[in-house]
């Protein structure tokens, strides 16, 4: 097989072009590089490759940045709803505790009166609201109106009062009582009794003195174990300022 005889050769170093002519008995090859501007639409193509990937990535930087400042700002909004919710939940529970006291006095009006006036001087105003057309009748037969029927009374003989489980904070005929509570920031605590079950109120002492005995001078006596009286109340607390700033409690209270 005869070797390959070089023809020619020629390079054109502007151009970056070049031609090599080979020839073998009839055969001819011939390569011819490419031109300036097809190199410059080469590089064109590579550029927008680069700006695509660009893009791309800047994309997913600011998708990231994004899910960071959403988790930011939705943590300290939920921190905030729990540091709200908890103080109203706290004031609702000082207003439960001055229902209690209340109730405590049985329904005596004079008492009852120094009791709430006691409390003004300390920032608490109380505002008993359960109308007097509210009647019970006791076990013992007697008759109780306002809101001593409803801490004297079983529910099941209760006349035109409130027992439904529904406070409305505009609407003085849905709970028993309003107390304020606070100084800078005052809280507003509605609190009803929905239903009362009777008791003795009685300390239990369980079995006295000595046991039974047949005859003799010792006798046994066996005293009634107490009963309390039990409670269903609900309380709602509102921020006076913000009403979306409220807080509910349902309490079995036994007294």
């Amino acid at each position: 097989m005869a070797a390959l005889s070089l023809e020619s050769l020629f390079i054109d170093c502007e151009t970056e072009q070049f031609e090599v002519i080979m020839k073998k008995e009839r055969f001819t090859i011939k390569s011819v590089s490419l031109g300036t501007d097809a190199r410059r639409g080469m590089l064109s193509s590579e550029k927008g490759v680069v700006l695509v990937v660009v893009i791309i990535l800047s994309a997913v930087v600011l998708l990231v940045m994004t899910t960071l400042i959403y988790m930011v700002t939705t943590g300290t909004q939920a921190s905030g709803l729990q540091k709200r919710y908890k103080t109203s939940l706290e004031a609702c529970e000082g207003g439960a505790d001055v229902f209690y006291q209340i109730l405590a006095l049985r329904g005596a009006s004079s008492d009852q009166t120094a009791f709430i006036n006691n409390l003004t001087p300390f920032g608490i105003n109380v505002s008993p609201t359960t109308p007097a057309a509210c009647s019970g009748l006791s076990e013992a037969g007697a008759t109780f109106n306002g809101l001593t029927a409803k801490f004297m009374s079983p529910s099941a003989s209760w006349e035109n009062c409130n027992s439904t489980l529904t406070i409305d904070p505009a609407d003085s005929t849905t709970y028993d009582m309003r107390i304020q509570l606070g100084t800078t920031t005052r809280y507003n605590v509605y609190a009803k009794i929905v239903a009362t079950t009777p008791g003795n109120t009685g300390a239990d002492t369980a079995l006295q003195k000595s046991g039974v005995t047949g005859g003799g001078a010792g006798t046994g006596e066996v005293p009634v174990a107490a009963a309390p009286y039990l409670y269903a109340i609900e309380a709602v607390a509102v921020n006076s300022s913000r009403a979306d700033e409220r807080a509910k409690l349902s309490i079995l209270y036994e007294y």
